[in-house]
């Protein structure tokens, strides 16, 4: 039987991936842990439904393109299988009038060694996101004798869950960029509330024995502690940043090799300890290069700062978006291979060529790369 799952960095040579898909992804209906509000494309607050076939078709085209890409490059690509996505859900606790999608693996899947954890995910519309997956791990599980396939608690997702619901957004809405920042990430207090730990996988930066955890705004503190219970083996560091809508860590701050980071050149690391830590063990940390859009395509909430994600084949070969020539540049002179990979159709479906992948397999184990510790940290 052969080993199917392990990885424990960013960089290692890449092996095995999981691919994602755009069909079938949903604008959200409206739930306490967001609202969707695009009014100029057609969906204003409230409003919900099916993204676009021409756009659903182009982000298609481009991500099997990437997986064509990646496998030319001798990696294996997995994919999920595809569900109707527009199902309302229930639960014993609420009921939710759409889903969401399946085009990013990575926040739903979380690979650390031999282990693929399932994220608990602080979204409703996300709730059964994982079912799109089982097949493929059930696959592993048949194949690898040492695959640890893990679920961390389904959370309930009650009210109690939440600051407020719609009331929060309005609110949010309200401030400009700094206030939001002032009232809600200074202060540690996003949409979640602490009533279950909830977390997404994408908030986990993997650094071999190390794990950097955002605490955002689909990451609260209660999370970040199951993480550090569920792995005693590592240790786990909790990050902020100064943004005003904290989600997922790897726009913000991602590893590209062993003392070397990736820094999002307008979101200020909050943690002193972090930094320090990074400077004493000899890493060097470079603000991203700006990015090619101003703004985002229709339809997406996701940042322009989708420019910084991207994905290492290994410590000298990296995939980086077509558009990104500054961020494509700067990585040249650091000295990587880049490969560029047309990929801002599939933006409005969820993030970049980072989202868009889950590890299955890296070569290398878990090393340690922060010998040097800051006691509490």
């Amino acid at each position: 039987m052969a080993k199917i799952v392990n990885s424990w960095n960013e960089w290692s040579r890449l092996r095995r991936v999981i691919v994602g898909r755009a069909d079938g992804t949903m604008i959200q209906a409206p739930e306490p842990a967001i609202v969707r509000d695009f009014p100029d494309d057609g969906f204003p607050a409230g409003a919900y439904g099916p993204m676009p076939q021409d756009m659903v078709d182009a982000a298609n085209e481009q991500m099997d393109n990437f997986a064509a890409i990646l496998e030319s490059h001798g990696v294996v690509v997995d994919r999920p299988e595809a569900m109707d996505w527009s199902k309302a859900i229930e639960t014993p606790d609420w009921t939710m009038d759409s889903q969401f999608g399946v085009m990013p693996p990575r926040d739903v899947l979380l690979t650390v060694g031999s282990e693929i954890l399932e994220a608990t995910m602080s979204q409703r519309a996300r709730w059964f996101e994982y079912l799109a997956y089982r097949p493929l791990l059930q696959e592993y599980f048949r194949e690898d004798p040492d695959f640890r396939w893990e679920s961390a608690p389904k959370p309930r997702l009650t009210d109690a869950s939440y600051h407020g619901g719609p009331e929060f957004w309005h609110e949010f809405e309200s401030l400009d960029e700094e206030e939001a920042i002032e009232r809600f990430t200074m202060n540690r207090r996003w949409n979640l509330t602490e009533e279950e730990p909830l977390f997404d996988a994408a908030d986990v930066g993997r650094f071999g024995k190390d794990l950097f955890v955002y605490h955002s705004s689909v990451t609260n503190a209660a999370g970040i502690d199951w993480l550090t219970r569920h792995f005693p083996d590592h240790r786990v560091h909790v990050a902020r940043f100064r943004e005003s809508h904290p989600v997922h860590l790897d726009a913000t701050f991602v590893p590209l090799r062993p003392g070397l980071a990736l820094s999002n050149r307008k979101r200020v690391p909050l943690e002193e300890d972090m930094v320090t830590l990074f400077e004493i063990n000899d890493w060097e940390i470079v603000p991203c290069a700006e990015p090619a859009l101003e703004e985002p395509p229709p339809l997406c909430y996701c940042s322009v700062w989708l420019s910084m994600n991207t994905l290492l084949l290994d410590e000298k070969t990296i995939f980086v978006e077509e558009q990104e020539k500054a961020q494509q540049q700067q990585l040249y002179d650091l000295g990587f291979e880049v490969i560029p990979v047309p990929f801002w159709a599939v933006g409005p479906f969820g993030g970049g060529l980072h989202c868009a992948t889950a590890d299955v397999y890296r070569d290398g184990d878990m090393e340690d790369y922060f010998p040097k510790q800051i006691p509490g940290y």
